[in-house]
């Protein structure tokens, strides 16, 4: 296998394995941005596994084709509306924002495999039979060396990751209510002094984040597991967040993060049909993802600078 036959396998793969953590990233940016600390991203991506698989298996007879997409919205939905509860402990009953996460974490896990025992009797749910297919994208896929690594054989899932990873830094850089949300996590008390409300704009931030989370949580279980058990997210929600802060809480900073994370998921796939690489025992492929979180995290956490407010509860009228 020749250097460019490896590049034309490794990119593709790469940003495939890194479309779900693009996605719950960029849901952790939005709530961090306004001031909350989101933990609970593990919780919300296995929420989001959970239905997205359970709604796959239930209606894909009803939606054929279309039922991976619309499971993506039933979960981010779904994962949405779960992500309220953090927004209710940490901001109106201004809890530890760490503690109110990590509860999101055990309590996302805890209701989805007692729903999975309830529903099919046993430990994990049965494989779906219909997943997000690939295509080319026509003219772009014959420009040369990018054509074939870029535009073919495409998920539909790795453009929308990339499309919502631009479509954030629009949003949040670009509009009126990108201001805001960052006003509201750099210095809440002169946000509120101008007349935005906080409060509003930190639900909104968490609520997107659960959105995010819930599909992203949806996109892997029903591209790279096929089905939802106990190890299905397996650490992707920390690896997400690991990604943000790596990313320095940048929407594009958290793309090019996941996927070098991405990557070396990818590496711990295929590495035994690449040249050198092949000959790297597994293990040491298998768990290389997670040690460049550690070092990823352990190495920027001191030099990305945080919103100032995040893990802040806000008080009005308190300085």
């Amino acid at each position: 296998m020749s250097f460019l036959e490896v590049l034309y396998f490794l990119v593709p793969t790469a940003i495939f394995y890194a479309a779900p953590l693009i996605l719950t990233a960029i849901g952790g940016v939005f709530s961090e941005r306004s001031g909350v600390v989101n933990i609970g991203l593990e919780g919300l991506m296995v929420m989001g596994a959970f239905v997205g698989i359970v709604f796959n298996l239930t209606y894909v007879d009803t939606f054929g084709s279309w039922t991976p997409w619309i499971a993506l919205l039933v979960a981010g939905l779904v994962a949405g509306i779960f992500s309220i509860l953090h927004a209710v402990a940490a901001i109106s009953f201004r809890a530890d924002q760490t503690v109110s996460g990590v509860a999101i974490n055990l309590l996302g896990l805890a209701i989805a495999l007692f729903s999975v025992k309830m529903l099919y009797d046993k430990g994990q749910t049965d494989m779906i039979k219909v997943r997000f297919p690939r295509f080319n994208i026509p003219f772009l896929e014959d420009i040369p060396l990018i054509g074939p690594m870029l535009f073919k054989d495409v998920y539909g899932t790795s453009i929308l990751a990339i499309a919502v990873a631009v479509l954030a830094w629009v949003i949040i850089y670009k509009t009126p209510f990108g201001l805001r949300l960052r006003a509201v996590g750099e210095h809440p008390t002169a946000a509120d002094t101008m007349g935005i409300n906080v409060t509003k704009m930190r639900y909104i931030a968490v609520i997107l984040s659960g959105v995010l989370g819930g599909i992203g949580g949806a996109i892997y279980s029903q591209t790279i597991s096929g089905d939802f058990g106990h190890g299905t997210i397996n650490g992707q929600g920390f690896m997400a967040l690991a990604a943000m802060i790596f990313g320095k809480w940048h929407p594009l900073g958290a793309l090019g993060a996941a996927i070098f994370f991405g990557f070396a998921q990818s590496l711990s796939i295929a590495g035994n049909s690449i040249p050198y690489i092949q000959d790297i025992p597994a293990v040491y492929l298998h768990i290389l993802p997670y040690v460049l979180t550690i070092f990823a995290v352990a190495g920027f956490i001191g030099k990305a600078n945080a919103p100032k407010a995040v893990g802040q509860p806000y008080i009005k009228g308190k300085r």
